[in-house]
């Protein structure tokens, strides 16, 4: 039957039926793009104001001076402490993982890419609780390494940085992935074809193509380093002015009634949350111009 209709009414009748399509459902796409704000105010908007708000609802001298309180002043140290740790740790592993994946075809790239994502499965908690068993200087696997060289690693910086760096691995090789497989292999091929080395390849020709996707990259994972609760609530031990990162200090203020402290402080990490936004969308933006072009 297929065969005996024109070959003009085979262009024109899938337009014909994709206009039609699109005319009658302008009601729907107005639901439905009504239904995504509404939501989206009530989720994220409206939350994100109301944490302003309540941080400056009895002054900027209050909004300042739980900022400026010497406590809140470690945990922020901590904080970034542990940013500069492990945002350029999984930067290069993140890296060193999209290439070996979208470029080269090898034994186990499937289990590699299982095990990129495991942290995604694995409830921070619970990570958290898997590096206690491994660390911990009274009942952990290496307890009596770390004991015969005096290194504690639980409820300490470093077991904070440890747990933020599993549950962080992810978030750049899970973006550049598939950047660099749509990007295929030509440019790098055409490369090494007229003499250049490996390093020069990805200096010059691979990383320009995918800068734009490893800044967002790079956003995204500090800014959950920033904010991880679960895992480094679990090994921090809670020690105020030595363990606390910026999310365990707010909890303990709103624990202990100061709402305005503590949402001055969380407004902190509302302030990353909108950077990474305006970085996603710019990022976007700029992937999608290198792809047109």
């Amino acid at each position: 039957m297929a065969s005996n209709i024109p070959v003009s009414i085979k262009r024109i009748e899938p337009n014909r039926i994709q206009k039609r399509a699109v005319r009658e459902s302008k009601a729907v796409q107005f639901l439905l793009i009504t239904a995504a704000l509404i939501f989206f105010s009530l989720v994220l908007l409206i939350p994100l104001v109301l944490v302003f708000i309540k941080a400056f609802e009895q002054g900027a001298g209050v909004y300042y001076a739980a900022i400026a309180d010497p406590i809140a002043l470690k945990a922020i140290k901590l904080t970034l402490l542990t940013i500069a740790v492990v945002v350029p740790i999984n930067t290069v592993f993140g890296i060193t993982a999209a290439w070996a994946v979208s470029k080269f075809k090898f034994r186990g790239k499937n289990l590699l890419v299982t095990i990129i994502d495991l942290p995604f499965a694995i409830s921070p908690v619970v990570a958290g609780l898997i590096f206690v068993l491994l660390f911990s200087t009274s009942h952990g696997l290496f307890g009596p390494i770390l004991n015969a060289w005096g290194i504690k690693i639980i409820f300490a910086p470093p077991g904070i940085i440890i747990a933020t760096l599993f549950v962080t691995v992810p978030f750049v090789a899970r973006e550049l992935i598939p950047l660099m497989d749509a990007q295929g292999t030509a440019e790098e091929e055409a490369a090494l074809t007229l003499g250049a080395s490996g390093f020069k390849t990805f200096w010059f020709v691979t990383l320009p193509n995918i800068k734009w996707g490893l800044i967002y990259s790079i956003i995204l994972t500090a800014a959950r380093a920033a904010g991880e609760f679960g895992a480094v609530s679990v090994v921090s031990g809670h020690i105020r002015g030595l363990t606390n990162t910026v999310p365990l200090h707010v909890e303990i203020l709103y624990n202990e009634y100061k709402f305005s402290a503590a949402f001055a402080v969380a407004s902190l990490l509302t302030i990353i949350a909108i950077v990474n936004l305006i970085v996603k969308n710019i990022a976007d933006w700029k992937i999608q111009q290198q792809t047109k072009e």
